[in-house]
């Protein structure tokens, strides 16, 4: 869902060189980085290498050989959530920070040069979403094509998608175009939109309601965005039932092949589910968290 090539290039040498603007890496910023692989290595069946080292203590997530994320360790001096951050594809990291800025964002790190892995820079977008960018000489990015355990979608939730998509189309020059709720992944929790999804993990769900808990905005604001007609990436404005400890934030999406006995083993593992499996037109969707706190989503296509 994420893959916008602008080349075809030679499936020998790895993915083609991503376009600009397309979600090409993924990483997770946590306290103890034993427990992250713990837990991703288990319900992902990730294995781990060192990263680059300008950024360790770092680590990428390796399935079957290939690069699908990174996880490095928040620095206890910064009062930083635990969470997932995308990394949106740049051919001049320095000249799309400055347009972040002019446009109303913040660059919180670099940009900064990373060795053989490029340039990066990590900011946030006016309504307060962390993002990160990145330009890749050599490591382009999470080589995986939307195999189980590998990103395959990236959602903002945010208050109201209008100004956000003005500043990422400013960017990256991303088409915009407005959905009807059903036709994306949607709000970050809800029930199930089947029966059988609400009985099943009806018991896995964590408890609470109101705006505060996580629960699924009701408002029909959803923008998808777009490289070269093709759907790289959503907003989703959740009004007031945006989680107000959360603020706006970019969810991603890891491709499982059985979401219920993913949800298995993640909750076996120390990790909680916030909304229970529901059906879109993407597939089956649950959204969770790791044992740290940090939110993510598990899609089962085909559903």
């Amino acid at each position: 869902m994420t893959e916008a090539p602008e080349s075809a290039g030679d499936s020998r040498r790895g993915p083609a060189r991503r376009r600009p603007g397309t979600p090409c890496w993924v990483s997770l910023m946590a306290h103890s980085m034993t427990t992250a692989q713990a837990f991703y290595g288990e319900l992902f069946d990730w294995e781990f290498r060192p990263g680059p080292d300008r950024l360790r203590p770092y680590v990428r997530a390796v399935l079957a050989g290939r690069d699908v994320a990174g996880i490095g360790r928040l620095p206890p001096d910064l009062p930083l959530p635990v969470a997932w951050t995308p990394y949106l594809a740049s051919d001049d990291v320095d000249l799309t920070a400055e347009t972040v800025r002019r446009c109303g964002g913040t660059i919180g790190v670099g940009p900064l040069e990373t060795g053989d892995a490029g340039r990066l820079a990590i900011g946030s977008d006016p309504s307060g979403a962390v993002f990160g960018l990145w330009q890749a000489p050599a490591h382009r990015g999470t080589d995986q094509g939307g195999g189980p355990g590998t990103p395959v979608w990236h959602e903002l939730h945010t208050f109201e998608t209008a100004n956000v998509a003005k500043f990422y189309a400013t960017l990256f020059d991303y088409g915009t175009e407005r959905r009807e709720p059903d036709a994306e992944l949607g709000s970050e929790s809800g029930p199930g939109s089947e029966s059988e999804s609400r009985s099943r993990a009806g018991s896995r769900a964590e408890s609470g309601t109101g705006s505060g808990s996580g629960t699924g905005a009701s408002c029909d604001d959803h923008v998808t965005l777009s490289l070269a007609g093709r759907p790289v990436a959503a907003l989703h404005g959740a009004g007031a039932e945006l989680p107000r400890a959360r603020g706006s934030h970019w969810l991603t999406y890891f491709a499982v092949a059985d979401a219920y006995a993913s949800l298995d083993r993640l909750t076996a593992l120390g990790g909680r589910v916030l909304a229970p499996p529901r059906d879109t037109d993407r597939g089956r969707v649950a959204t969770v968290t790791d044992p740290e706190g940090a939110r993510f989503a598990l899609l089962e296509r085909g559903c």
